[in-house]
């Protein structure tokens, strides 16, 4: 099944720099390489590759046996370079670990042979891409090459440096600092004219080290896709090439290396890279590499080890250049590479002054831990549960189990307080911030009931906030530790049915004081996690959303306060400071249904693609249709967007405080419902007649997120908060520029 590379792969005269004597190495092979052929019918042919900037590569070809050989370039060298045994010891420890690498077949190290050290090497007969946007292939294939690649690279990293016998192969710890000192002293040694560029980005790279540079792992050094050979016909690595950098470091260098090409300087395309054409996001491709190491896909420092790649490939383009000026530099365009150093370090710049902006998002190691293991949660216990879930409230209908919980939730939620997986909205409790917890209730928002399932659900959540941070020693004993256990339940009642509750000062239900008691008369209704009657406290009648009950989450209902009597040691707080705790407890309770929404809105996404790539309409699949494309394409922008700014509002309440953070607050809570709907909406629009019917989640994803819309403080009351603080802070700058 195999077939030749593309024709500009296949192997020309060799240059004239390059020749040796090719009687002597045939002998030499004779005796040394097991398998070659001994009949002297036809000299050894030998022809050069083009591809390559560092050691000299050659076909060689005898009685239909068919080799690779490397060697070292001719001439002087910069120091340290050109390590061609080390290629052997690192594809000979691979090959024999089962990782694609061609089979190292001999290495010599008599430079009478040919005039240096070099070794042979199996032929492996595949498909090499030059141009990284892989111009040949069609875009899904283009999608697989690439995916394939990363995958690649995280089975590379997997493994140990002492099981594949290469312990003392690196210089152990420091690896970042030694890659900075490494390419400046190469890049010195090789430099042609002063580039100020290159200067600032060393000394910011030598004062902007990774604190966990002590990471060690087989790393590459200059993975890329024309570094790798794949399959004829299939989306499969079959080997990777030119392991002459190759050491023991941090493997986000490699990753980050192997991502370059989605930043290229549009002035240095044309010599080294393609135009890019349809490749996995960066995202994806970060994300297919985390899962397949089962890391966070939050990466730390990753703007640095980008900065880093670029400084390499300009230490190495100028390198290129002062081999030119010798002449032993191998390809025949080595003349250009001049002038995209300068080009190559300012882009390095580039991640220097974006970084803050790439750190400002940047989850804690204990955020980054937990988020993985409630990612691995759900994969393995909430989403095989979610049929048998759904399917038993389907089968209480009208009577009175639906509001009782079924017992495979309890296993779950007992089974998630056994990982530490359990009240992780709370700061205080479970060590994580805003930031944090933002990316960990996304995860949890893409299946309605798994919030319950960690204990950070509505409205529990906001009631213990409340206790904890107003409430007295034994309210605390009472209330807030057997919530936080999940022995019992709470519920919330504020919206009234005879007045407009978007104002309080409407509110019609009264308080009223009778010796050691409140006395409480009034109706409330959308009491969400209300399922008890007493004497005098009435439960009307559950209330539909949409024709949904709304049973996982405990229903919302009308409730009739009838001389309802409350001890006073029961107040929180105090008389009259109502208001300060509800502004206390709408802090960061006001975005953590937006976190969740934005999960919902990524499962319904995937519905959406998953409808497009299945369905046919008029010839062609649905996401062949511009329209559906276009919609697709606006789903994301809006999921982008949203979380963006959710991340900034937690990240606001986490360094100034809830007060200051009022602003994005009320923007999250108008821009995330608008964006889920938008999402869940095309979704359904896709799907057809089965958006709207029981066989999908999205009619009942929707009515919940319609309703987070008024549930939360109706557009309107969050659009003039926003316009208030907008004109106060563009009138403060007003007043600092006068």
């Amino acid at each position: 099944s195999d077939t030749s590379p593309p024709p500009r792969e296949l192997p020309g005269a060799v240059g004239p720099r390059h020749r040796f004597d090719q009687e002597r190495l045939e002998r030499y092979l004779r005796v040394h390489l097991p398998g070659f052929p001994r009949q002297p019918a036809g000299a050894l042919a030998v022809r050069q590759y083009s591809s390559g900037q560092s050691n000299p590569t050659f076909y060689l070809q005898k009685a239909g046996q068919v080799y690779v050989l490397r060697k070292k370039p001719h001439g002087p060298l910069l120091p340290r370079a050109h390590n061609v045994d080390r290629e052997y010891r690192v594809q000979k420890a691979l090959f024999s670990a089962g990782f694609p690498v061609p089979e190292p077949l001999l290495y010599c190290s008599d430079v009478s042979i040919i005039g240096t050290e070099f070794y042979v090497m199996q032929h492996v007969q595949g498909r090499i891409f030059r141009d990284l946007s892989l111009p040949e292939v069609g875009p899904a294939e283009r999608s697989a090459l690439y995916i394939a690649m990363i995958e690649t690279l995280a089975l590379l990293h997997s493994f140990d440096l002492q099981s594949l016998g290469l312990q003392g192969y690196g210089k152990g710890p420091g690896y970042c600092k030694r890659q900075v000192s490494t390419w400046k002293r190469q890049y010195d040694a090789a430099a042609h004219a002063d580039i100020p560029a290159m200067t600032k980005l060393a000394e910011w790279l030598a004062n902007n080290l990774p604190s966990d540079d002590n990471e060690e792992r087989l790393i590459h050094g200059d993975f890329r896709i024309d570094n790798i050979i794949f399959h004829p016909t299939k989306a499969r690595v079959l080997a990777v090439l030119d392991w002459e950098l190759s050491t023991a470091g941090h493997p986000l260098a490699d990753l980050a290396y192997a991502c370059l090409f989605y930043f290229w300087p549009t002035s240095t395309k044309d010599l080294v890279q393609g135009t890019v054409l349809e490749t996995p996001s960066l995202e994806e491709l970060v994300s297919i590499y985390c899962h397949c190491r089962g890391i966070s896909t939050t990466l730390s420092n990753f703007n640095f080890f980008l900065a880093l790649s670029y400084f390499k490939m300009a230490a190495i383009s100028q390198g290129i250049y002062a081999r030119y000026l010798i002449g032993n530099a191998s390809a025949e365009n080595s003349h250009e590479f001049a002038k995209i150093v300068k080009p190559l370090a300012e882009r390095g710049l580039d991640f220097y002054n974006v970084s803050t902006y790439l750190n400002l998002f940047h989850q804690s190691r204990k955020g980054q831990e937990i988020l993985l293991k409630v990612k691995q949660f759900m994969k393995q216990h909430i989403y095989p549960a979610e049929k048998e879930i759904i399917k038993y409230y389907a089968g209480c209908g009208n009577t009175e189990e639906k509001w009782k919980k079924p017992p495979l939730l309890e296993r779950l939620k007992e089974m998630a307080k056994a990982e530490g997986l359990w009240n992780l909205f709370l700061p205080d409790v479970s060590g994580l911030s805003q930031l944090d917890y933002a990316l960990i209730a996304e995860e949890m928002g893409k299946c309605c009931f798994a919030p319950e399932v960690f204990n950070c659900h509505a409205p529990d959540t906001g009631n213990m906030e409340v206790l904890h941070m107003y409430g007295t020693e034994e309210q605390k004993k009472e209330w807030l530790e057997p919530l936080l256990e999940g022995k019992i339940s709470s519920c919330f009642c504020m919206t009234e049915p005879d007045v407009a509750s978007s104002d309080a000062t409407n509110m019609q239900c009264s308080v009223e004081r009778d010796g050691n008691s409140y006395v409480i008369n009034g109706k409330k209704w959308w009491s969400s996690g209300n399922r008890r009657e007493t004497q005098r406290l009435k439960l009307i009648r559950p209330l539909s959303v949409f024709g949904y009950l709304d049973e996982i989450h405990g229903g919302h209902f009308e409730i009739h306060f009838n001389d309802v009597r409350v001890p006073v040691s029961n107040i929180i707080l105090g008389e009259g400071r109502g208001f300060e705790i509800a502004q206390g407890r709408l802090g960061p309770g006001r975005i953590h249904h937006c976190m969740r929404s934005l999960g919902a809105a990524e499962t319904a996404l995937e519905i959406l693609c998953k409808r497009a790539a299945q369905r046919e309409t008029f010839g062609k699949k649905l996401y062949h249709h511009e329209v559906v494309a276009h919609w697709i394409a606006e789903c994301r922008l809006s999921i982008e967007q949203a979380r963006l700014l959710t991340l900034k509002t937690a990240r606001r309440i986490d360094t100034l405080g809830n007060r200051r953070a009022r602003k994005e607050v009320a923007m999250t809570k108008v821009v995330v419902p608008r964006a889920v709907l938008k999402v869940i909406d095309c979704a359904i629009q896709v799907c057809g007649g089965a958006g709207v019917s029981q066989d999908f989640p999205l009619a009942s994803m929707f009515a919940s997120i319609r309703t987070l819309r008024m549930a939360d403080g109706p557009d309107e009351v969050h659009l003039s908060t926003v316009a208030k603080l907008e004109l106060l802070d563009q009138s403060k700058q007003l007043t600092a520029k006068i």
